[in-house]
């Protein structure tokens, strides 16, 4: 027979009270008030770069991998003042980090080990990360696995896993970020990288669970755009398209990336620094008014 209703539950229901979200007034008193005019003496070549200037320090999680430094070299290169590339092992990128040091020797580039998943190491970091730049203005969260299973084959902790790191992950490193944005009182950029995977299912690989966690990101970015809009902190997402990296090279996927390319209209797959100009734009004054925003960078790939 079934278990009889729990009343005591079914009380605490009807009687509770939820918080509720503050949105900003938008004044000049508040965190999301307009912006101040350009100063009138700047040349038009001085408010072009003015316009697009990255000021302040940012993270990025999964620092290490290729997407994050093509990225994070942009941001310096518009004038970021110090980077801190949290990532479980930066051996594999210990040349393109140094690089980055050397090409930016004003910049205070970090290495600093983090396991995503777990907020007491992410909450470290970021304490470490203040310590050594004095804030924390931009986040990017670049972390991320995927893997490609039939979704009738796959095991629990497959599919855990790939929710853990992509989804759980970035929302740990948004909240550490977050908190600590507040607590400055100077607000700030946090960008998550979502995928097409997060509009469109893959062909021809299947990858249910990469799939969903990317997905959930664009739930995730909405709903933290308007928590913590009140703290001038602006919440965004990048969705690429497939990337011409590492991550798919090799011999084994020499089929699928000919049918990535003849299935996209511009009829290959992107590069890395072709997501540059959009993130630059998020985390500049430039993408000062935008907020929940989404933006694919897939050739036309989810035209289909």
């Amino acid at each position: 027979m079934p278990s009889p209703p729990n009343t005591t539950t079914q009380d605490a229901l009807r009687t509770r009270s939820i918080p509720h979200m503050t949105l900003s007034t938008g004044d000049a008193s508040s965190m999301t008030g307009p912006p101040p005019p350009m100063p009138h003496y700047l040349t038009s070549e001085g408010r072009a770069i003015k316009r697009f200037a990255v000021e302040g320090n940012a993270i990025f999680t999964g620092g290490a991998g290729t997407l994050a430094l093509v990225n994070a070299r942009a941001l310096l290169e518009h004038g970021l003042s110090g980077l801190a590339l949290f990532d479980l092992d930066h051996s594999k990128s210990t040349q393109e980090i140094e690089a980055l040091r050397t090409d930016f020797p004003n910049a205070t580039v970090l290495s600093i080990r983090v396991d995503v998943t777990n907020a007491e190491q992410l909450e470290s970091a970021v304490k470490l990360t203040v310590s050594e730049l004095d804030s924390v203005d931009i986040l990017c969260c670049f972390a991320g696995v995927v893997g490609c299973t039939h979704a009738i084959d796959m095991t629990p902790s497959e599919w855990k896993s790939r929710l853990e790191i992509n989804t759980t992950g970035s929302f740990l490193s948004a909240q550490a970020a977050a908190r600590q944005m507040i607590a400055q009182n100077t607000g700030g950029s946090i960008v998550f990288l979502a995928s097409i995977s997060a509009h469109r299912t893959n062909y021809p690989q299947p990858q249910a669970a990469y799939n969903a966690s990317k997905a959930a990101l664009l739930s995730l970015k909405y709903s933290l755009a308007a928590e913590w809009a009140v703290h001038g902190i602006r919440v965004n997402s990048i969705s690429p398209g497939y990337m011409d990296t590492v991550l798919n090279e090799g011999a084994g996927l020499e089929d699928a990336r000919r049918t990535w390319g003849d299935r996209n209209p511009m009829g290959r797959m992107g590069v890395p620094e072709e997501l540059t100009g959009v993130v630059v734009l998020l985390c500049s004054g430039a993408g000062g008014y935008m907020n929940g925003a989404d933006l694919v960078v897939d050739g036309g790939q989810c035209c289909f």
